[in-house]
């Protein structure tokens, strides 16, 4: 039994001071007592850690690489043409070099949990390896490299375009039907229940990637667990999905496999006013990845009037351009701001909004990863971030104007201590392996950017 003792703490019920916090062997919160009992003592405030529900991990190593203006106008879709090149000279070895350091960086960054959208399944000629499962297998090897909970989500990826248009050359390493899928699957998840906080669902890549009927055999073959799907991230697939199906992608996904708990629909940045009144009134979550959606220039989800109308939504890191939870929190309420010409947009009048942010995201996160459980409370994994007191940003500041300082100014440099799973992975604001994880990173590097 581990035990630690909170100096200051965000409880379901509120902050609370002197905390006592037990962890048992499964990793899992045992007890949260008030007072100041016999264990390790932790300064500063804790909050629960947050859930990362939306990466491609591979992504990470091409950060900083698309930021050359191309000789017509960049969008997603010339960015898409980059990292299908960019994909040639991935092999096994740098999957796993640049999934671990990526993960090591969420943990750092106050993610303690991950589900990774995981698409590139073949070698890059497009055969599949010996082990169907090969690449999916390195991300479970650097989830316990790391110790970072792992929601794994296979996608399935059949199709080039909406309507079932052959793939194109570059997205040959993605492309598998429903039998191989299935193979990579099972691998997947045997793998998986040999982590300490290990998942299994499936993804669905697209309305672009997948049909209705595909889709619909899907969720019929795979009756429990997240499904997780890009959905009207962009105006064309919206365009494309009207003239081809006479719908939008979340109506068609809705009416395929129905707007369930499972479901976390990924970016849905284009979503009609009626779309986005439906997802809110539902029992499925909304995936926003605001850095990314910047960064590509997806366009500007109407969260504010979604979150109004009572929607659940969680963050995810996609891209991995920046990984940084504070970040992530703070991009999604700047970006309504900008939308909106006025400020605190996401919270009601008198409220914190870095606190609304969190609280959003850590509920809409442990759904879209299948937890029923989440926060500093008994039963629920014992994920925990622990702030820095000392750094400037939060200086003379406690509570949600500490949460406001480390959301808002400081970011990931004022997480201090992580612990996933009740084990103890981020010291003084550094990965306990960081060292061994960066060179690796640097050496797959080394051979893909020659």
């Amino acid at each position: 039994m581990t035990v630690l003792c909170l100096e200051r703490a965000l409880l379901p019920e509120g902050w609370a001071e002197r905390v006592t916090v037990r962890i048992d062997g499964r990793g899992r919160i045992a007890s949260v007592e008030p007072g100041q009992g016999e264990g390790e003592r932790v300064a500063g405030i804790v909050v629960p850690g947050l859930a990362d529900l939306h990466s491609h991990a591979f992504q990470r190593a091409m950060a900083g690489l698309a930021e050359v203006a191309g000789p017509g106008e960049d969008s997603f879709w010339t960015w898409r043409e980059l990292m299908y090149r960019f994909l040639a000279r991935l092999g096994p070895e740098e999957v796993e070099a640049i999934a671990t350091f990526a993960y090591a960086e969420m943990l750092e960054a106050g993610f303690t949990a991950v589900a990774e959208f995981h698409y590139l399944h073949h070698d890059p000629e497009g055969r599949a390896y010996d082990e169907p499962a090969e690449l999916a297998l390195r991300h479970v090897e650097a989830a316990r490299a790391t110790g970072i909970g792992l929601l794994l989500l296979p996608s399935f990826y059949a199709h080039g375009e909406v309507g079932g248009a052959p793939p194109s050359e570059g997205q040959r390493r993605f492309v598998c039907d429903l039998e191989l899928f299935g193979r990579i699957h099972a691998a997947a998840a045997k793998a998986v229940a040999t982590l300490p906080v290990g998942g299994i669902g499936i993804a669905p890549h697209s309305i672009r990637a997948v049909t209705p009927e595909e889709l619909r055999r899907l969720a019929e073959s795979f009756p429990t667990g997240p499904i997780h799907l890009h959905a009207s991230e962009q105006p064309r697939e919206v365009e494309a999905c009207r003239r081809v199906h006479g719908t939008t992608p979340i109506a068609l996904v809705a009416d395929t496999i129905g707007l369930s708990e499972r479901l976390c629909l990924i970016h849905g940045t284009h979503a009609t006013e009626a779309e986005r009144k439906t997802l809110a009134g539902s029992a499925a979550t909304l995936g926003l990845c605001p850095i990314t959606e910047a960064s590509l220039g997806d366009g500007i989800f109407a969260a504010t009037a979604f979150r109004r109308e009572g929607g659940r939504f969680g963050i995810g890191s996609d891209s991995n351009v920046q990984i940084d939870a504070a970040a992530e929190l703070r991009q999604l309420e700047y970006a309504q701001r900008l939308a909106l010409g006025r400020r605190n947009c996401l919270a009601e009048p008198g409220r914190s909004t870095g606190r609304v942010l969190f609280e959003a995201a850590l509920e809409g996160g442990a759904r879209a990863l299948g937890r029923e459980l989440f926060g500093i409370r008994p039963g629920a994994p014992a994920d925990l971030v622990a702030l820095d007191p000392e750094h400037p940003d939060l200086a003379g500041r406690t509570d949600d104007r500490a949460l406001d300082g480390w959301i808002f100014c400081a970011g990931r440099a004022a997480v201090r201590e992580v612990w996933a799973a009740g084990h103890r992975l981020v010291v003084g604001g550094r990965h306990r392996a960081k060292a061994r994880v960066t060179r690796a990173y640097r050496e797959a590097l080394a051979r893909l950017l020659f």
